[in-house]
């Protein structure tokens, strides 16, 4: 496996790590102390053409293994804050472009409908989060039809690679539970969003 194809998977395995940390929460321990330890292990000394009296290459200094922890730690902050973002913050358009390319570099369809879907579940939480807020009326209007539209491009494919698949129900469900308890808290535009969402969920689930 290439180099630059091996920092590609580890590029993407962090981002679905921090794709699925839950709003509010933060990296663990443990995550963080591997992506120090994937930056530090990945320095590489500079290698130049042999020369008859070159000098031997210095170890790195502490400052630089410091500034290199300052760089991780500050990527690190970055990263949490774009994936808390929510519609209206500065740092969400990056959020959803880490989300689009978690979807495109998924390597089959089932992932790639997985992927949709969670995508779906993260406008359920930001619509929670939005209500309430002096600025919920378009964002939340918005973030309905992002969370329909992810809904329906997700069951597209997930019921063209897995026919019948048992993750559609355990999705429509979580769905439900998540949205139905805000409605009283929409505007009579908002509620029609939502009650049509949950009646094209509801009918994802076959008769019992």
């Amino acid at each position: 496996m290439s180099r630059a194809r091996r920092s590609r998977q580890r590029v993407l395995h962090h981002l679905t790590e921090l794709r699925e940390f839950p709003l509010g929460g933060g990296p663990s321990t443990a995550f963080r102390d591997r992506l120090r330890g994937e930056l530090l292990a990945g320095q590489e000394p500079v290698r130049h053409a042999p020369r008859s009296h070159r000098r031997p290459t210095p170890r790195i200094s502490w400052f630089s293994q410091l500034a290199t922890l300052g760089l991780a730690a500050g990527m690190m902050v970055s990263a949490f804050a774009t994936y808390h973002a929510v519609p209206g913050d500065t740092l969400y358009p990056l959020k959803r472009a880490a989300e689009s390319t978690l979807v495109r570099l998924s390597t089959d369809d089932v992932e790639r409908a997985e992927r949709e879907l969670d995508s779906a579940k993260t406008r359920a939480a930001e619509v929670a989060q939005l209500l309430g807020s002096s600025s919920d009326g378009p964002l939340v209007t918005k973030t309905l039809k992002d969370m329909e539209d992810s809904t329906r491009s997700g069951i597209r494919m997930l019921e063209r690679a897995e026919p019948r698949s048992p993750k559609i129900n355990q999705f429509a469900q979580d769905q439900k539970d998540m949205v139905e308890p805000m409605l009283e808290q929409l505007n009579p535009s908002q509620q029609d969003q939502a009650t049509g969402y949950l009646t094209y969920i509801q009918g994802l689930v076959p008769p019992g």
